[in-house]
Order: C-alpha cells, then structure tokens, then sequence
C-alpha cells in the first residue's frame, strides 16, 4: 500500500511543510495519518507522531507499521511537546484543537521550538490566540487559510521565527492579517455569521443588569471591524 488519503484541511496542512524539513513533529497526530502521508511522499524526512492517550497512539503505531513506516516515523505517547528532544525537530504541526490549547501546548514546551522553523497551526477555534502568541514570542504570520470542511470552518496560521520585532493591530489579530487580504467566500461567510451572533449577543448584555463595560466595548469594537470587511456583502 502506498498511498494515504487525507482530509481536506490535513492536505492544505500538508502543503506547508517544507520539502527541506528534515524532521516533522505531529502533535495530536490522530492515526498518524498526516506523517505518513508526507513520509510517502518525500524519502528524506522522518517524522514524530506524538500522541497523549494510549489508544490513539496504539491506532497511530498500526497506521505507520501498515505503511512500513517504522524505520522513518517514531509514534511516542506523552503531553505535547514533551514526547521531543531539544533541537530534535525542525518543523511542527498541531492541528485540531483549541487555539488557546495550540498555544498552551507551544508555551510549555517553548524549550523544544530553537530548532522549528516552521510552526503549521489549524486551530479549530480562537485563531486569534495563535496570533497572539506569535507577537508574544516573535513569529512572523508568514500564511493564514481560511476553509470550509464538511460545514465546518477552518483556519490555519503558518508561523516563522522573525528577528525583527513583530506587530499586528488589534483588528489584525482578530481577523488575520493575511486573511484580510485575501479574504475570499469562507471568510465573508464565518465573519457573516459571527457578527449575527455577536450582534445578538450585544443586544443582551444591553438589557442586562449587570453589564461588563469592558465585553460589551470590546464585542461592538469587534462588530465595527467585521463591518468594515465585509461590508455590504452581509447578505
């Protein structure tokens, strides 16, 4: 057997993982399915599916001994990065999980990311964390997708180490930066619906008795910055 089918959104994933990549880190890898898709497809690189449960990595370690992967992919059971060496990979994927989880996995192994140079992050919600997180420790958003799986809305933030300092606006960090620029039919229509529930949820707290000031500012802040993206395209 020799190919390995992905997902849509494990195949944009794909697509950003260097060729030069020598060793790739899949955290969270469900089944393994993405190191041995890229292992199937470039000889060189070895990969590192890690795993924090034992029943998804016993169905990662079948997945890799079916492709007679073995020799080329080390499935490890342990929490987030710690299953890597320092310096041991040079690009990592997380994808499928929580923003604010993507960016607690990458804080407590900060140790483990001298060597990255490349972070492919897919969260599945709260990409705004993601963003953060890159000012915080100096990463440049060097690519962002946004897309539609199966009625689900997915958004991936591509990361480089910078020497420079790194900034982004507030509007930026909410919506993307590079998103903002291409922008396309799936964006429209998630910020469509997120300025529905939004506005919404503003009309509550605006009968409530006890109001946040400070969430309500910020939600009609946010509602103006959607406003001025997708503009009269809010059908």
């Amino acid at each position: 057997m020799s190919k390995i089918m992905l997902s849509k959104r494990l195949e944009k994933v794909a697509k950003y993982i260097p060729s030069t990549t020598e060793v790739l880190a899949d955290i969270g890898s469900d089944h393994a399915y993405l190191p041995c898709y890229v292992c199937l497809q470039n000889p060189d690189i070895k990969a590192i599916a890690g795993e924090v449960n034992v029943g998804p990595s016993e169905s990662a370690q079948a997945q890799v001994n079916q492709f007679g992967l073995t020799n080329r992919i080390d499935v490890r059971l342990g929490d987030g990065l710690s299953v890597l060496e320092p310096e041991e990979a040079d690009c990592i994927v997380i994808a499928g999980m929580g923003g604010s989880l993507i960016t607690s996995i990458l804080e407590n192994g900060k140790s483990k990311l001298s060597n990255v140079n490349r972070l492919i992050l897919q969260p599945n919600i709260d990409a705004q964390s993601i963003r953060e997180f890159a000012v915080d420790h100096q990463y440049q958003i060097v690519d962002e997708q946004i897309l539609d799986e199966d009625g689900y809305i997915y958004e991936i933030v591509v990361l480089e180490p910078s020497e420079d300092h790194v900034q982004y606006s507030d509007k930026e960090l909410f919506l993307g930066p590079i998103l903002l620029k291409t922008k396309g039919e799936v964006f429209y229509r998630k910020w469509r619906n997120v300025l529905q529930k939004k506005e919404k949820i503003i009309e509550q707290m605006k009968r409530s008795s006890n109001i946040s000031e400070q969430k309500l500012n910020l939600f009609t802040q946010q509602t103006h910055w959607i406003k001025e993206e997708i503009g009269s395209d809010n059908s």
